[in-house]
């Protein structure tokens, strides 16, 4: 039955130096299975140009190679790619081993590109081993094989997916007489299951050794000698279902082919690592120190409360406030908007909020001291303000401790506790005459300084009811400073204030200053991660260099692979990984470096400070190492096609 046929093939010129030379003239030959044909001719003479052929390895020629009844004219890059790898098996003059792999891995390697698992691969790559004598070095790398040992290897690999036809290009080349003989009878033996094997040979003692002599000279067949019949085939063939290199096996191999340049990819990893290390503890510093304001601001606020003024609409809307030396631009909160307020989505309850300056003073026994600041007591006081006592309830206030000092001899002053004390409130009525409140009220507590963001004057504290009731008994109007609204959730604040503004209202000026303050970090932050990240670029850049000397280093196992059968996609994906495993590699470092960096510093200033300042989380962990490994996939798509684009002959050629 016929295999293969060469109808009028054609390689027409080929170029050596600036001469044209005609190097394969019309070719017709038919080939079955079973054979063992030797291609004879001395060099020069057209025949390695007919096995590229054949193989599928060199497409510009004349005429048509059918396979099957297929020409391999018509056939797609694709289907030429599967051709090779399940059609077809090369056996090397130079071997052409893959160095680095062992001799079961450079007999697996082809079949890696096919569906079968790992375990029936290895199972596979052994029989074939024990087939040709090996199994006892399987564990060995090539250089520790003698010559025939290697030319084992390279035809255990060629049989490793039990191609149709073997093609053997000087099989006896490059080894002694014995050797040579214990070859050439391994190919006989193949070619008895049924196998065509076509060997390609300057030596008349080889070609006499086949079933089949076919004599080239100067491109032209001379002689088609037949030494004896065909062999019967004896087996069926396994037709083995074509995929492309799996990610797992091009890990594999981008890892195997690192472990061969360690020391120069660690250094590229190292060097990679150093961008990643800045911009992640800039974004740790950032989040830290923007974590540690934040922490200390709500310490004196409550985080689900919003405090709403009304903006002025107007130079008539001035309002001249209870309490305030000048005008202040705001408009005055009424019941209307209160009940407004009170009527928005998520607000679980509201407050009245007033503050009078340098209006009021405080009497007991005699003594008297002026209070610079007294303020209605509000859901955001904390306890922790306290030194003594409590906070204000109904006709109560709550004291500072230089206000408590000045009111009493006794040194600790916590005897003013539970007393009486008599305040002042100097006002005006609607008349522009001064008016003199006054109201008996109990001390609650002392407090210390309150810390507030901004700073202010130390407060009093009083009930807003109790205030309110003050001015009501002069037939005055406590007009409210500001609302405190409180949100159900904290998660529900941003959209209250959000709906606020469509309203007019406004927050004050406390909780602006402390969304400005957040804004100039994250921009800070921001910015010195951006400085820092221009690493990157250095890292990408010299991942760029190292994946290209890659590629030229290995042009040669570039064109053994495409010749067993790899697709461009698989030659990229091999090099898609090792950039994306210095790239994980780099990130790794990176984010090992920052851990123990962080973790140090942050004992310094605890040690120093009081205080943590690198906030380094997993999420910016995270993103040190995937921004580390995309700049290294996207630094390898160069090298990558470069070495997908490679001609596979020219690459066998490469030294």
């Amino acid at each position: 039955m016929k295999l293969l046929e060469l109808k009028k093939v054609k390689k027409s010129y080929t170029l050596y130096g600036n001469e044209k030379v005609k190097v394969l003239h019309d070719v017709n030959l038919d080939f079955e299975n079973g054979e063992f044909v030797s291609i004879l001719g001395e060099s020069g003479c057209g025949k390695s140009t007919l096995m590229n052929i054949i193989g599928g390895m060199d497409s510009d020629f004349e005429g048509d190679v059918i396979v099957q009844g297929k020409s391999l004219k018509e056939m797609k890059e694709t289907e030429i790619d599967d051709y090779r790898k399940n059609k077809i098996g090369f056996v090397f003059q130079s071997f052409n081993l893959i160095p680095h792999l062992s001799v079961l891995e450079n007999v697996t390697i082809a079949m890696q590109m096919t569906a079968q698992s790992e375990k029936e691969r290895n199972k596979r790559a052994l029989e074939i081993l024990i087939e040709v004598g090996l199994e006892d070095q399987m564990t060995k790398k090539p250089n520790q094989l003698s010559g025939g040992q290697k030319q084992r290897v390279a035809i255990a690999r060629a049989l490793a997916n039990d191609p149709e036809i073997i093609l053997a290009d000087e099989p006896t080349g490059s080894l002694d007489q014995g050797t040579s003989e214990q070859i050439l009878t391994l190919l006989d033996n193949i070619a008895k299951k049924g196998m065509l094997i076509i060997a390609v040979t300057h030596s008349q003692k080889v070609a006499d050794r086949g079933s089949r002599i076919v004599h080239i000279e100067d491109g032209c067949i001379k002689d088609d000698l037949k030494l004896k019949e065909s062999y019967q085939t004896t087996a069926n063939r396994k037709e083995n279902k074509s995929k492309t290199l799996s990610f797992v096996s091009s890990f594999k191999l981008a890892l195997k082919n690192m472990k061969l340049k360690a020391k120069r990819n660690i250094l590229v990893a190292l060097g990679g690592s150093i961008g990643i290390l800045s911009v992640v503890l800039m974004l740790s510093l950032g989040s830290g120190v923007t974590n540690y304001i934040n922490d200390e601001i709500n310490a004196s606020l409550n985080p689900l409360m919003i405090d709403i003024t009304k903006p002025v609409k107007g130079e008539e809307a001035k309002l001249e406030h209870p309490g305030s030396e000048t005008q202040l631009e705001m408009d005055p909160i009424t019941q209307v908007d209160i009940d407004k307020i009170k009527t928005i989505k998520h607000v679980s309850s509201i407050e009245k909020v007033s503050s009078l300056n340098r209006k009021s003073s405080a009497l007991f026994d005699g003594k008297r001291t002026d209070i610079e600041q007294l303020s209605t007591i509000t859901k955001s006081v904390d306890k922790e303000i306290l030194k003594a006592g409590n906070l204000p309830n109904e006709n109560e206030i709550l004291l500072t401790a230089e206000q408590a000092k000045s009111l009493t001899s006794d040194k600790t002053y916590k005897t003013l506790i539970g007393q009486k004390i008599t305040v002042y409130v100097n006002e005006i009525d609607d008349n522009n005459k001064p008016v003199i409140l006054e109201k008996e009220l109990m001390v609650s507590g002392v407090s210390e300084q309150e810390e507030t963001f901004p700073p202010s004057n130390p407060s009093a504290y009083i009930p807003y009811s109790t205030l309110e009731n003050t001015y009501s008994s002069q037939k005055l109007m406590l007009i409210p400073l500001q609302i405190n609204a409180y949100a159900d959730n904290r998660d529900n604040v941003n959209t209250i204030k959000s709906k606020l503004e469509k309203l007019d209202y406004t927050s004050s000026s406390t909780a602006k200053i402390l969304e400005q303050v957040t804004t100039y970090l994250n921009i800070a932050t921001t910015v010195l991660a951006g400085i820092a990240g221009i690493s990157l670029l250095v890292s990408g850049i010299m991942i760029l260099v190292v994946l290209y000397i890659s590629v030229v280093e290995r042009t040669r196992e570039i064109g053994i692979l495409r010749a067993i059968g790899a697709r461009k996609k698989d030659i990229k994906r091999i090099f898609f990984s090792e950039a994306a495993l210095l790239g994980l590699f780099s990130g790794l470092i990176a984010v090992f470096a920052a851990v123990v960096i962080s973790f140090l510093l942050n004992k310094v200033l605890m040690n120093s400070f009081g205080v943590e300042l690198i906030n380094l989380t997993v999420g910016n962990m995270l993103f040190g190492i995937a921004t580390s490994t995309i700049i290294s996939i996207i630094a390898g798509l160069l090298p990558s096609a470069k070495a997908a684009k490679l001609d596979p002959m020219e690459s066998l050629r490469y030294e």
